[in-house]
């Protein structure tokens, strides 16, 4: 078997029960956006950091074609 790491899957899951517990007991104020952010943040890096990616290699696919033409 292997061992596979969600140190930070963990963090983010045990960040939002902590922020979590304290908007049910009314020791934050914060907006739902704010208490689920650990859950959503992290995606939405991952979700940019592949777009980056995907228009980069786009781009660069267009570059090669242009240079092809000439």
């Amino acid at each position: 078997m292997t061992k596979t790491n969600t140190t930070s899957a963990n963090f983010s899951l045990y960040l939002f029960l902590l922020f979590l517990g304290l908007r049910l007991a009314e020791i934050i104020d914060w907006s739902w956006w704010w208490v689920t952010a650990p859950l959503w943040i992290p995606a939405m890096i991952v979700l940019g950091i592949a777009i980056v990616f995907l228009i980069g290699s786009t781009i660069l696919k267009l570059a090669v074609k242009i240079k092809e033409k000439q």
